[in-house]
């Protein structure tokens, strides 16, 4: 028996019956030789841990674009704090680690530079919309490894892609990604909110803080013991009634003080302003492309689509590199590409 049988074996006999067991995968697209020491999920998990689109989040604006303080969230940051909300809720319901991890290490490997508003932009740009979990599906299906892509299992795939509130997974591990999103967000952008002189701990509503917690620890304490007491035992992933309507109130919170606020918004004018420039500019200059997306194209891909693809993949200080190269005078241009 080969050690990843042995760690199977291990699943049947510990996880909970509601759990996605390696062994049970629905596959690859592809089919590859099992290895022999990893299961399926687990290997997903370092797939996508070593891949380019991943290390590319450390330099991807999660809210505030180019903050003042190296403690700000980037879209990395915001990506791991996300695996140990959820592989937290995971062990203690007994579900598969492995899986939960993948997909939270690969839910926003589409994101663009410059955070939703980059996003925005190329969905108002792109005939076909753009839609960031889409793209992270699209990243490791077809853009990773030079056009070949990772080659993930089909339940890593549907955890990435309907990790939004709009969508609903179909494991029990992509709904605990799925909350743990925005349990991260919501959290750890209140704290970034406060860092920037955005907010302060008396904003938030008095209401809000009794249901879940006076603290950026507290709140993340309540929200995740509410998920694990009320779905322990279930084939579900849910909170209290109370508690889960008090997380869409904070929600709301944060849409109506930060995420549209001046303050933490202020540059996002000029970073939109700046991407669709360079969308028209490769639009009208194709060959400034990289190959594998000029193989794209030649293959069948929309040119639209393609140019999509690039700009989403990169980070906010390329873009900018790139922005400097092309429409600015050589003494103003930007060092470092």
């Amino acid at each position: 028996m080969s050690i990843r049988e042995e760690i199977e074996q291990m699943e049947r006999e510990i996880l909970s019956p509601y759990a996605t067991l390696s062994e049970n995968s629905r596959g690859r697209d592809v089919p590859e030789e099992p290895c022999d020491i990893r299961p399926v999920f687990q290997r997903d998990r370092d797939r996508i841990l070593h891949c380019k689109a991943f290390r590319r989040l450390k330099n991807k604006t999660q809210v505030f674009l180019t903050p003042k303080g190296d403690h700000y969230r980037t879209r990395l940051s915001h990506t791991l704090e996300v695996s140990q909300n959820a592989r937290t809720i995971a062990k203690a319901l007994r579900l598969n680690e492995d899986l939960v991890e993948a997909i939270a290490l690969g839910h926003d490997l589409g994101h663009t530079p410059f955070g939703h508003a980059g996003e925005q932009v190329l969905n108002e740009l792109c005939e076909d919309g753009f839609r960031h979990n889409e793209q992270s599906v699209r990243t490791v299906e077809k853009l990773e490894k030079d056009g070949k892509g990772l080659n993930l299992t089909w339940e890593v795939r549907d955890g990435i892609l309907n990790h939004q509130s709009r969508l609903m997974p179909h494991t029990l591990e992509g709904k605990i990604v799925r909350l743990s999103d925005k349990i991260a967000y919501i959290n750890h952008d209140i704290d970034d909110a406060i860092r920037a002189q955005v907010l302060t701990e008396d904003d938030i509503p008095m209401e809000l803080k009794k249901t879940l917690g006076f603290t950026t620890r507290q709140r993340l304490n309540t929200l995740i013991h509410n998920i694990i007491r009320n779905s322990r035992g279930k084939n579900d992933i849910i909170m209290s009634a109370e508690v889960e309507e008090a997380m869409i109130e904070l929600r709301k919170f944060m849409f109506d003080n930060v995420y549209k606020n001046p303050t933490a918004k202020g540059e996002e004018v000029r970073a939109k302003a700046m991407l669709k420039q360079l969308f028209y500019y490769y639009m009208e200059h194709i060959d400034l492309l990289p190959e594998k997306y000029l193989r794209m194209m030649y293959a069948g891909e929309k040119k639209e689509r393609v140019v999509s693809d690039y700009i989403a993949g990169m980070t906010d200080q390329y873009a900018i590199a790139k922005f400097s190269e092309y429409f600015l005078p050589q003494a103003w241009q930007v060092d470092g590409y």
